[in-house]
Parts: structure tokens; sequence; C-alpha cells
């Protein structure tokens, strides 16, 4: 148990690390650790009671390594590590824990191009944990909301983000595992902008993002950059081109030095979403300035699917 404890550790650490550090930067130490703890679990010695708990580390691990390798653009890698990690949870009898590993596998889905079928899987985590602790219902029920929204399904979208602000507003102090410790009311607050923008409505939107943006943590620059994307799209679906310009700006000398697929990404869809004021001097400056960058322009034309 001593050595299972430990794992659990370098899992909390390595949530923590995610949190400053990109995919890119992060996961060859990532995929280090769930090879090794997956090794033990095969190849040690251990009780009934070590094993099962050694199979919720892993489950752990899964979850975060195959964030951070989604992060990094390594989606087949990823899908295969969270199906381990949610066979891991399902032996090892933790809901909770299985319900967080197939919604971080939904949200994969619905931000490649898959909706409905991140829309499924985000369900499925959520009907499944019926015993989960407020904080995790509220991360399930943003998830399928992410997913009602990406499928363009309105009400559903805003329903589940009420319910979850209701899930959370029952959190209390209770016991729960520690891989909640980052959802609170302003995560939840930036997803509600986020379902918000991407139905087009930001006169919800942008008072939102502006308000918890205002106080983020400075440190976490990726989620600091795709947040202030979404903060710039729902500028321009507001008609203030030059502030999404400005705002854009910013997302791009913070996502400059990121090893992550997602801010790229996301900053293609923000150029991408300002053409259409070319003719606005800061925006036609911005977008002059992209597309000096090497393979700036190449990158737009050729850019996929968006991902979150």
């Amino acid at each position: 148990m001593t050595t299972v404890a430990d794992l659990q550790r370098r899992v909390h650490g390595l949530r923590l690390a995610d949190d400053v550090i990109s995919g890119g930067d992060l996961l060859r130490p990532a995929l280090r650790e769930f090879g090794a703890a997956v090794r033990l679990f095969r190849e040690g010695n251990h009780t009934e009671a070590v094993g099962r708990s050694l199979l919720r580390v892993i489950g752990e691990l899964a979850q975060i390594a195959g964030w951070i390798a989604s992060d990094a653009g390594r989606h087949a890698e990823a899908e295969r590590i969270y199906r381990l990690g949610l066979s891991a949870a399902h032996t090892a009898e933790d809901t909770t824990l299985a319900g967080n590993v197939l919604g971080s596998l939904a949200y994969q889905h619905t931000n490649t191009g898959d909706a409905r079928e991140g829309l499924g899987m985000a369900r499925a985590a959520l009907e499944n944990a019926h015993c989960a602790p407020p904080r995790a219902r509220a991360l399930y029920l943003d998830r399928v909301a992410w997913a009602h929204a990406k499928a363009g399904e309105d009400q559903a979208a805003i329903r589940a983000v009420n319910e979850a602000g209701e899930a959370l507003a029952d959190h209390g102090g209770e016991d729960e595992p520690g891989y909640l410790y980052w959802v609170d009311a302003g995560e939840l607050r930036i997803m509600e902008a986020r379902v918000y923008t991407e139905l087009r409505r930001p006169l919800r939107a942008v008072p939102v993002l502006r308000d918890v943006l205002g106080r983020y943590d400075a440190t976490h620059t990726r989620e600091l950059a795709l947040y202030l994307s979404w903060l710039a799209v729902a500028l321009t679906d507001a008609n203030e081109p030059e502030e999404a310009a400005e705002t854009a700006e910013r997302v791009m000398m913070l996502s400059a030095s990121l090893a992550s697929d997602r801010t790229a990404r996301r900053t293609e869809v923000v150029l991408s979403r300002l053409e259409r004021f070319r003719e606005v001097p800061e925006v036609r400056s911005l977008l002059d300035s992209a597309g000096a960058l090497p393979g700036g322009g190449a990158a737009r034309r050729s850019s996929g699917r968006p991902c979150a």
C-alpha cells in the first residue's frame, strides 16, 4: 500500500504539472508513469485489496495521461489510454472514476468532430456515476452541455449547464477524489460562457468571460490562452472586431511557446472567424502578421475541424 500511496502522489503531481505545462512537453513522463503502473499491476505480487487500489491509480493515471496525449494532438493514443483506464476503473468497481475517464474520452470525441458519439459517452458517464459526489456530477454535466452545444442543441445545452451549477451548489466538503480539485464556480462559469459562445449568444458569453479571465491565474498559460480564444470569438459575434483582434493577439502571444495542439487549433479558429472583418485596420494588421509567421497562411488554409 505504501507503493500505491507513492504512485497516488505522483499522479497528483502530474495533474498539477498539467496546469502549467503543455501536453507536448509533459507527454513522455506521463506515458512513463502510466506504463510503470501497468507493469507493476501485471508483473508484481499483491493482495486483492492492494490490486484494487492499484487499479484505481492506473485509472487515474490513464485519465491524466490521456488528457495530456490529447492536448499534444495524439488522439488515437489518448483513446487507447482512456480505454485501458476505463477497464481498470470498472474492474476496481469505482464508478466515479469510470465516469471521469469516460467523460474525458467523450470530451475528446466531441472536440474532434464526432459530437453525437461524444454526447452518448458524456451521457453514459453521468448516468453510470449516479452516486458520484457533487463536483463530479457538475463536471460530467458540463461535458454533456458541451456536447449538446457542439451538436447545435441549444436548449439541451443550456439545461445541462444549469444542472451543473445546481450540482456544484450541493458541494459541502464531503470526501471526494483528488482529481476533482480544479472543479469550482469559476471553471463552471467559463464552461457556461463557452457553451453560449458556441451557440452564438455573445451577449451572455462576453461578460462572464471578461469577469472570470480578469482574475484567472496567469501561470495556467494554456487554459488562459484557450479561454481568451473563446472571448475573441464571442467578440467577433458581438460585432466588436477591434477588441476581438486585441484579444486574439494576446492568444497568439500566449500560445507561441506552448506545445499544445489545442491552443494551436483554437488560434486558427479565431483567425478564421476574424477574416470577415479584414477591412478593419486592427484586424488586417493582425491577420497579416499571422500570415507572415512561418507556416501561418498555410496553417489557416489547411487546418481541419477545430478542437477545443
